[in-house]
This record gives C-alpha cells, sequence and structure tokens, in this order.
C-alpha cells in the first residue's frame, strides 16, 4: 500500500522557517490529493493545508494562513509544505496524508477521516 514518509523537520527559534517534505517513495504522488495535519500533546489532531491533484486547489487552518504555503512538484514526486513565521503554537507532530486516488479535490482539512493514508509524522519545535 501507499507509503508517505516526511521529511525536513526539526528545531527552529521563533520567526524561522522549515520546510516540510512528504514523498512516496515507488509510488506516484501526482494519483493523490495531499493533506498536512499536525498533533500537540494533549491535543486534539488539526488541518493544517491540503492541495488538490492538479495542485490548482488549497486550502488552509486559519491559524496558519499568510504563513504557512502548500506545493507540489511532480518532477520529484514531492509535496511540499513551507512554514514561515514560526511560532511556539506550531509546535506538534506534522503528518502528511493522501485522500481517495484518482480524485483531483483534496476533502477538506476539517474531514481527516477522508484521508485513507498517513506517514508516520515528523518533529517540528519552535523554541528560544
Amino acid at each position: 500500500q501507499l507509503r508517505l514518509v516526511e521529511s525536513g523537520g526539526g528545531l527552529v527559534q521563533p520567526g524561522g522557517s522549515l520546510r516540510l517534505s512528504c514523498a512516496a517513495p515507488g509510488f506516484s504522488l501526482d494519483y493523490y490529493a495531499i493533506g498536512w495535519f499536525r498533533q500537540a500533546p494533549g491535543k486534539e489532531r488539526e488541518g493544517v493545508s491540503c492541495i488538490s491533484r492538479s495542485g490548482g486547489s488549497t486550502e488552509y487552518a486559519d491559524s496558519v494562513k499568510g504563513r504557512f504555503t502548500i506545493s507540489r512538484d511532480n518532477n520529484k514526486n514531492t509535496v511540499y509544505l513551507q512554514m514561515n513565521s514560526l511560532k511556539p503554537e506550531d509546535t506538534a507532530l506534522y503528518y502528511c496524508a493522501a485522500g481517495v486516488r484518482g480524485t483531483d479535490q483534496a476533502p477538506p482539512i476539517s474531514r481527516r477521516g477522508r484521508y485513507d493514508y498517513w506517514g508516520q509524522g515528523i518533529q517540528v519545535t519552535v523554541s528560544s
């Protein structure tokens, strides 16, 4: 089955930037709409952003609008989440998820149950 692998996380200072990558070795990610989710200790998993198969439609949580940008590069078979102006409250385990194969539109990030495949997650820590 589809295996998703996140990378690019780490420790950064407030105001800094990170770029997360979502890859699927051995699979063509361009068959899937992709969502990014995050979960902090003691909190519910929340949707961050998503992108359609074509890349023409995106969605962002209000908390990250203007700071995060989701994109995809079919040549590299990778989906990115560029995170700028990071805040301590962005600290969480970040997950990449894939929707229904062959469907262009991404499920709303509020409907995480509609995402079929999930990566193991990668830690992002924003702290001084």
